[in-house]
Order: structure tokens, then C-alpha cells, then sequence
């Protein structure tokens, strides 16, 4: 097997379609393909992870730009925002873990790492590393249209959209939460946390019983169970923080001390008391004035809420368990019984009790209690009705009146908001991040709602890929709120109307996508960034005013870009990976919506699952990373990309191993050997008269139809799948049928007609493979002695003409019987010498032939078919064939349509099929004497009774 040098294959095709000029997209008459990827954020180098992304962004550019497209494939590099400068400080600091990542995980040179305190500095590197790696793994970018979002230029153009969403209104100052990393003083959002975490809010309400004067406040997400509480929890081993709180004296954990203070209210600690010192004593409830105890937890968690509890044990498994976990040693406890103020039907009148005893818990500590709170909570929620001891709110449903016993327990002063982050989120300096109320403020109003129906629509509109991600969308749009958008610290682009802050990264990458048409023009030098006015982006991207009225570019170059602008815009397709739904892509449409109008709003996104090595996600904080030029490096770009695809479909995460990628080499290698050798024919392949060859023809133009609509939908694993696996599958069977005829000698194809069709089938193969493997198919299609280089040589394209129903037919019928022989032998172990085969009765092929025209019909169940049946004179028989007929019915079921529509239409006599074709090809294949009967024939020879078996394409054997 040839061994491929892939460094040598890769450099040598990177410089040839550099030299070409072929991915430099200039606005023409073709029809257009506007495709972008989410541009990366430069303070590392990416990982194998990342490549998954680009990689599927980049088949659909070389897909789309075979077919004949002029396809826009860009790229920038993000740089604003604070990471890059927490990491320059950390650097600053010689901070040991950053350093040693720096050096061992990502090789950064130490006379570079001495550069890092300075945060442009480690973005230029990285940067630099970044785009390296593209250009490596053949990405097909035109990169004329390169940018950063720290370019003057560009600033300039964030500058025009900022103060365009503020005279629109969908700016405002005001206060708000957010996530917040107290070390930094910062806002964050995703780009700035550890892991890539978007923060997302909890809303508690903290009920405030009362103890000896004191408020004991208890956060909880179910107000509506208020009126099930029969105790609170306090951990014992917890020392609580005596505190004054907006005036009122509360006792609450030390965290939850710590985090109100971020929330605007005025919190001052004046003393202390363990939670064993309130275990045993009596609180009071604030709606009833009903006196319930305080008793011991250990899963009480003092950085949850205000760390204390509410107990609703006929709602909340964990209360019910750690109840009866209590009574053991208590037996006041045992006199506790549980509340019940919801009922869904689904459960008894203690719905917590009903999932413990199902599941068989006994401790409260058993993990499997999270699993079942959340199965109550949501059965309540979105099913359950408030029973009569629930007052006012008695009768209604909790998802309706959930919010309204909210404002009730606000508004009569027996409760409070408390807003959390869900889950621990960490910003990139170390620091745990919190929820902060932040006055004066710049905020993107996103709840506006008329703004939130707009976006709705372009999503209703649009393509998103896959399909059932389209709901996520809906669900971001539906709880987005006000999100700030500005920030005092980081890389960026100064707010125009108050330079005292950053446009921040969520924020200035929304439209971006609009620049890469500007920034051709930039980077050539025939616009000065710096010159870039109000004017000329209103004239460029909104058609307004007049390309002689902008200063400082002239007439001409304006109307070139507006007109550029035009051809390409909008975005056609947008990738992304699936943790920015909630964000960025989300905001994408968000922004283009208010910006441009209808005829210019994005058409497609597609979005894709992560990479997982050993079952976990890449990151850093796993150990688990690669660096992609490492793995470039190592086993070349080409395999790389196809272990990416091939593993898993868009949504799915994809396993990735080194193993597989092996695997592919090796696939890849054979595939470059079997290219080596042929020779095209000169003569139409079309017209010959070898069943095979029509059949191999035929397979190969359903092969591309179905690979073309695959990668057009983004299934790019069952497109791969269909070119590497499904095409050998038929090429192996068609050089089977050649070697038995004299045509192929096992090793070489000795009929010229059989070579010219090997010939087509190759290079139509490697045409559909050159956007997921585009540098070693630059080889073959040069072994196979083709012009040109493949990525411009065309996607292949199918033609009816070249259909051969009977030749599918013939050849379907074949493998079936060689198939069924093959796994007989397998089994017994029987060295033939005699094989007889007894095709079905015409009375059987006539019946079975209805049977598929019932079932196609749609009606596919027994008795619809045999009701069917029997409604015609002709087909009686039925009443005697139950065995037959449902046997026929789940054969059926079980072929493509496609089968069924050609088993249906052609009058297969198989007795003369086999008899032309099988004789030769089994006598080579088991050595043994072929004998054809028809079950109608009179001088059948049937000793073993075999001939009744025989059913219409699964004939009987007899094998002696």
C-alpha cells in the first residue's frame, strides 16, 4: 500500500490554490454563496475541538463553490474584551499554572511568553498560530478580508452600528444584573469565563419566616409550596452571620451575606450564630402565623440562596427524605406529616412520598433524589392544579399562578427577590463570579418585545440546521432581557457617547459578518479606516444618501463596495457550535433584524454538537487537549478532517481517537492505490450492454443524488459514509460480477469497457470527496490522469438518462441469492457440489406484486392488505397464503421506496435473470453446478419439497 507523506501532499496543493487565486471571491454574475464561520477569540492556539467547526463551514464552501457558486468564505479573529488582558496580568504575575501551559501544552517559546504582559502582544501570537493552523488544514478562506476588532477601521464601523441602536432606542442606561467577577470589576459573559460558561440567573424568593426577632429567610423556586411548609432545614455545621439587611436584623450564611451586597442592598454583619444553636428552635411563618421547627440537614448548602431551607416534604423529595431521615433519632419529628397543596393526578396525595418509595431510597443523601425532585417539579409545574388550602389561589393551575403568588408574597412584605448565577461560574482571572446590580449602566434592551417579534420572524423564516434546533431559539429569545454592553476594562472599541467605556464582545460581533465586504478594501489601501464617516456606512450597507456626499472616499470606490455589498449580503449560511445559541448566534439575528431590512437578513444557520476525547469535552481544565497543528503535524490535515465528520452527525458530539484517525490514513491510502492504474475510455461508458455496467452507472448517479442532498442538509456523515463505505460496497460487488465474467482479473480490470467504467466511478468519487479530504484528492484525481485540479473540476451531476431500472433489478436480485448461498455455506459448513435455486410462481409474483402496490398506498398493516386482497377475484388465493402474505408485507417494509417503485413497475421474469446472469458468477464463486427452476416448471427437480419456499426475490435453494 502506497504511504502517503502528508506534509509534502498538503504544502504542495496549500501553494497551488494560493497561486490560483481560486477561493478570492469577487462580486460577478454567478449566483452567490455568502458563508461564515464564528471568527476566533486569540489567546490560545485551537485545539483538535475547534477544527470540528471549520472544518464542516469549510465542506460547505468547497461543496457549493464545485456546484458552480461564487462563495464568500472569510475569516477575522475577535480580539476584543477582557480574557487576553487577565491573561497578560496573570503572565505579568508568573503565574505557575499559566505558564506551564504556555510552555507544554501550547509550546510558546519563552523569549514570546516574555512578550505576554502586554495582551496585544499574546493575541498578535496567537493570532498568528491561529491562522496557521487554517491555512494547514486547507481551509478555503479568502483571506483578503482578514481583520481584527481591534482595527481602526473597524472600530470605526462598530462605532456607526452602536450609535444606531441607541437613536433606535435599544440602548439604555439603567440598572440591571449581571454576571459579575468581583476581582476584575467587570461584566462577563461568555467569552469571559473559564470553560466558555455563559452566566444564566436563578430568581429565588426568599420568604422570611421570623426567630427571637430575627428574619430567617429561605430562597426557594417554588413560592406556590409556601402553603406546604411544615419546617426549615439548618445545616448544623454551618456558623450563620448575624446581619442587618436594608434595615431588618436576618440571620443567613456567610455566602449569601457576601452576594447580596453585589445586589444593591445594604448588608452589614454585626455577629455570628452556629446552626446547632437554631436547630430545635421554633420559626414563625409569615403568611399564617403558624409556629413550625427548625431541624438539622446535611444537605443544606450555605452557598445556595441564604443558606437555610423551607421543607415542603409532600412536594419535595429531599424534604421528605430528610424528614424521615430525622424521625430515626427524633421522634418529635415523627409527629411532622406532610402538606399536601398540589395535585396533577399523576401521583397520590403525597407525590413526594409516591417517587422515594419507587425508586427505593432511604438516605437523603442518595444522588438519584436530584433526578426525582426535578420529575415532581416539572410534573407539578406544567399539570398540577393548587388544592383549596392554597386560599386566593386555590383551583388555579401552579404554571398560571406561579408568578402572581410571587408579587403576593413581595407586595404583602413576607418576601424578596434573590438573583443567583445557576451553577459556579468562574471568570478567566480565577475569581467566582456573582450577580451584580449595575447601576448607570449601557445595556442592549433585548426584552423589548417588539424587537424579540422581529427576530422570531427571521427565525421562523430562515433554515436552521439541524432542524430541531430551531426551538432553542425560540426559548433564548423568550427569556432575553436587558444585557449590558458595555464595560470599562478590555480590548475593544470606545462607546461613542461615553468613551469612559468598552463596546463589549458580545456586543461588537453581532453584524460583523458585513465588515469582511469593507475590509478588502481596507487591507488593499484604497480606503483610509481611519477616514470612515457616518456616511459612507450609511451609504455602503443601507443604500442611504449619495457616494458623492462621503468624505474622505470617492465616488467610484463607494459605489464599487455598495455594490459588492449587495451581491453578497445577506449571510447565507452561519456555523457555529451549539453553546453559542444562547448568545451569539442569538444575537446575530437579533441585531441584523434592527440593522437591515428584510432582504438582507440571514438565511441559514447550522449548528454543531462539540468534540469529546475519552467521553469529555476538550478543554483545558480536562487535560484532554491537542493543539490542531500538533495533530497536523503528526497525521496530516486530511485525515483529521474526515475522523472529524465521519464520527458523528451535525448535533451529535463526536468522539474523536487517534485510533480512527488511523483508520482513515488507511482508508485513504487504499483509495489512492486504487485510483493508481486506470485509464478513461474513449467511448460513451453509457452504452454498454453488461448488466454490471449499467447497474454500477445507475448506482453511482443515486449515489451522488443522495450525497448531493445529504451535504445540502449538512448531514455530512452520511455523506461521507455514502462516498467512502456505500460506493465500496458497490464496487466491490460490480468487480465480482467482472472477475466472473473474464472482465477483471482480481487485481486489474482486462476489458477496456470495464476499465473506462472503473475510471468514472473514480473520479466522480473523488469529486464528491474533495470537500471533506481536499488535498490528497488533488493527488488522485492526478493518478487518474484528469486536468485540472479537482476543487475546480465541478461536483459531479446525475442524469435519468444513465437510469437502468432493470439493471437495479437484476443486480439487487443477484446479491440476494449469492448473499443467502454464502450464509448458508457459512453456517453448515458444506463443501457443495450441486446448487439448484426455485424462483417464485407467477402466481406468487403476481400476488406479490399487488401486496407492494396496497403497501405503497400506505396501508401496511395484515388486515388492511388482506382486506385489500381479497376485494379482487384474482388474488382469492390470499386465503390460503396468511404466511405469505405477511411475510411479503415486512419484506417490503424493510426496501427503500426506491426498491419497492422498481419491484413494482418491471415484470422481473427471475428464472430468466438468473439463468443469464448467476450461472457464471456463483460456478465462480462456490465452485459448484448452478440449476434454475421456476416453480411452475413441470420437470422441476425437487427431492426435499424446497420449490414452495420460493417467494418473489428470495428464491429457495437446495444445496447438495
Amino acid at each position: 500500500m502506497m504511504q502517503i507523506n502528508w506534509n509534502d501532499v498538503e504544502t504542495k496543493w496549500r501553494q497551488a490554490w494560493q497561486e490560483s487565486g481560486q477561493f478570492e471571491a469577487e462580486a460577478d454574475d454567478r449566483p452567490k454563496m455568502f458563508i461564515t464561520v464564528a471568527y476566533p477569540y486569540p489567546n490560545s492556539p485551537q485545539h483538535v475541538g475547534h477544527g470540528r467547526t471549520y472544518t464542516i463551514a469549510d465542506i460547505h464552501a468547497r461543496f457549493y463553490r464545485m456546484r458552480g457558486y461564487n462563495v464568500l468564505f472569510p475569516m477575522g479573529f475577535h480580539y476584543t474584551g477582557t480574557p487576553i488582558m487577565g491573561m497578560a496580568k496573570r503572565v505579568e504575575e508568573r503565574d505557575a499554572d499559566l505558564l506551564d501551559i504556555l510552555r507544554n501544552i501550547y509550546h510558546v517559546p519563552d523569549e514570546e511568553i516574555d512578550t505576554f504582559s502586554d495582551p496585544v502582544k499574546i493575541a498578535r501570537y496567537f493570532h498568528s498560530e491561529i491562522k496557521a493552523g487554517m491555512v494547514e488544514m486547507g481551509y478555503s478562506i479568502d483571506w483578503r478580508r482578514e481583520f481584527t476588532t481591534i482595527d481602526t477601521a473597524y472600530q470605526k464601523f462598530i462605532e456607526w452600528h452602536v450609535n444606531m441602536l441607541k437613536e433606535a432606542g435599544l440602548i439604555i442606561q439603567g440598572s440591571h444584573p449581571v454576571g459579575w467577577c468581583p476581582k476584575d470589576q467587570n461584566p462577563v459573559s461568555q467569552h469571559d469565563t473559564q470553560g466558555d460558561v455563559e452566566p444564566e440567573f436563578a430568581e429565588y424568593i426568599m420568604i422570611k419566616f421570623e426567630w427571637d426577632g430575627y428574619v430567617i429567610p429561605t430562597a426557594t423556586l417554588r413560592p406556590e409550596t409556601i402553603f406546604g411548609v411544615t419546617n426549615l432545614w439548618v445545616n448544623p455545621d454551618v456558623t450563620y452571620k448575624k446581619a442587618t439587611v436594608d434595615g431588618e436584623k436576618w440571620i443567613i450564611s456567610e455566602e449569601c451575606a457576601y452576594k447580596m451586597k453585589f445586589l444593591g442592598r445594604s448588608v452589614n454583619v454585626e455577629g455570628e450564630i452556629s446552626g446547632s444553636q437554631l436547630v430545635g428552635r421554633t420559626a414563625i411563618t409569615p403568611h399564617s402565623g403558624v409556629a413550625i421547627p427548625m431541624l438539622e440537614a446535611s444537605f443544606v448548602d450555605p452557598g445556595t440562596g441564604t443558606g437555610l431551607v423551607m421543607s415542603v416534604p409532600a412536594h419535595a423529595p429531599y424534604d421528605y427524605q430528610a424528614l424521615a431521615d430525622h424521625a430515626r433519632n427524633n421522634p418529635d419529628a415523627k409527629t411532622i406529616e406532610p402538606i399536601p397543596v398540589i395535585t396533577t393526578g399523576q401521583y397520590g396525595s403525597i407525590p413526594a412520598q409516591d417517587v422515594i418509595e419507587k425508586a427505593g431510597i432511604t438516605d437523603q443523601n442518595d444522588p438519584r433524589l436530584e433526578k426525582i425532585s426535578a420529575e415532581v417539579y416539572n410534573k407539578e409545574f406544567y399539570g398540577g392544579t393548587l388544592l383549596s388550602n392554597t386560599g386566593q389561589f386555590a383551583g388555579r393551575r401552579v404554571e398560571e399562578a406561579k408568578d402572581d403568588i410571587r408579587e403576593w408574597l413581595e407586595s404583602a412584605g413576607y418576601g424578596s427577590i434573590l438573583l443567583e448565577l445557576a451553577g459556579v461560574v468562574r471568570c478567566r482571572c480565577g475569581a467566582q463570579c456573582v450577580v451584580k446590580i449595575f447601576s448607570d449602566q449601557w445595556f442592549l434592551n433585548y426584552a423589548d418585545e417588539a424587537w424579540k417579534a422581529k427576530c422570531s420572524e427571521c427565525i421562523d423564516k430562515m433554515e436552521i440546521l439541524p432542524p430541531e434546533i430551531r426551538s432553542e431559539f425560540h426559548n433564548v429569545i423568550e427569556w432575553l432581557r436587558e444585557r449590558a454592553c458595555a464595560r470599562q476594562r478590555g480590548m475593544g472599541t470606545r462607546v461613542p457617547w461615553d468613551p469612559s467605556w468598552i463596546v463589549e464582545s458580545l456586543a461588537d460581533s453581532v453584524i460583523y459578518m458585513v465588515y469582511y465586504i469593507i475590509a478588502k478594501y481596507v487591507n488593499a489601501g484604497v480606503i483610509d479606516g481611519s477616514a470612515l464617516s457616518r456616511r459612507f456606512f450609511d451609504y455602503v450597507l443601507l443604500g442611504k444618501g449619495s457616494p458623492d456626499e462621503i468624505p474622505g472616499v470617492d465616488a467610484v470606490t463607494s459605489t464599487d463596495i455598495r455594490r459588492e455589498f449587495a451581491y453578497f449580503y445577506p449571510v447565507d449560511s452561519r456555523h457555529s457550535g451549539r453553546d453559542l445559541v444562547p448568545n451569539h448566534l442569538t444575537f446575530f439575528v437579533m441585531n441584523h433584524v434592527v440593522t437591515f431590512p428584510r432582504i438582507h437578513w440571514p438565511r441559514q444557520i447550522v449548528v454543531n454538537g462539540s468534540v469529546l476525547m475519552g467521553g469529555k469535552k476538550m478543554s483545558k481544565s480536562m487535560g484532554n487537549i491537542i493543539p490542531l497543528r500538533q495533530a497536523i503535524r503528526r497525521y496530516g490535515a486530511d485525515p483529521i478532517r474526515l475522523t472529524m465528520i465521519i464520527s458523528a452527525e451535525l448535533l451529535q458530539d463526536a468522539e474523536f481517537t487517534f485510533e480512527s484517525v488511523t483508520g482513515i490514513t488507511r482508508r485513504l491510502e487504499t483509495l489512492l492505490d486504487e485510483c493508481s492504474g486506470l485509464e478513461p475510455l474513449n467511448q460513451d461508458h453509457r452504452r454498454f450492454i453488461h448488466a454490471e455496467d449499467r447497474w454500477i452507472i445507475t448506482r453511482l448517479d443515486r449515489t451522488v443524488s443522495e450525497v448531493t442532498g445529504s451535504v445540502e442538509e449538512m448531514r455530512l456523515r452520511e455523506a461521507l459514509h455514502g462516498i467512502l463505505f456505500s460506493s465500496e460496497s458497490d464496487l466491490s460487488w460490480y468487480i465480482k460480477r467482472a472477475v466472473a465474467k473474464g472482465r477483471h482479473n482480481g487485481s486489474r480490470a482486462t476489458d477496456p469497457h470495464c476499465m473506462g467504467i472503473l475510471h468514472h466511478v473514480y473520479s466522480v468519487r473523488i469529486r464528491m470527496l474533495a470537500p471533506f479530504a481536499p488535498h490528497i484528492t488533488e493527488v488522485m484525481w492526478q493518478a487518474l490522469g484528469n486536468n485540472g485540479t479537482v476543487s475546480q473540476a465541478g461536483w459531479p451531476v446525475t442524469s435519468t438518462e444513465s437510469a437502468d431500472d432493470m439493471a437495479v433489478l437484476t443486480e439487487d436480485t443477484l446479491r440476494i441469492i449469492t448473499g443467502d448461498i454464502t450464509n448458508i455455506l457459512k453456517v453448515t459448513k458444506i463443501a457443495p457440489r450441486q446448487i439448484t435455486i426455485y424462483t417464485a410462481s407467477t402466481q406468487k409474483m403476481s400476488m406479490y406484486r399487488r401486496i407492494l402496490g396496497i403497501v405503497r398506498s400506505g396501508k401496511t398493516s395484515m388486515g388492511q392488505v388482506m382486506k385489500e386482497l381479497l376485494s379482487d377475484k384474482k388474488m382469492q388465493s390470499a386465503k390460503r397464503s396468511p404466511d405469505f402474505v405477511q411475510k411479503s408485507i415486512k419484506e417490503i417494509l424493510s426496501q427503500p421506496e426506491e426498491i419497492r417503485r422498481i419491484r413494482q413497475e418491471i415484470d422481473l421474469d427471475e428464472k430468466q435473470v438468473l439463468g443469464a446472469e448467476l450461472v457464471s458468477l456463483a460456478s465462480k464463486e462456490f465452485g459448484a453446478e448452478i440449476t434454475i427452476y421456476s416453480e411452475d416448471d413441470a420437470d422441476i427437480y425437487d427431492p426435499r419439497a424446497k420449490a414452495r419456499h420460493a417467494r418473489p426475490f428470495k428464491p429457495a435453494l437446495l444445496i447438495e
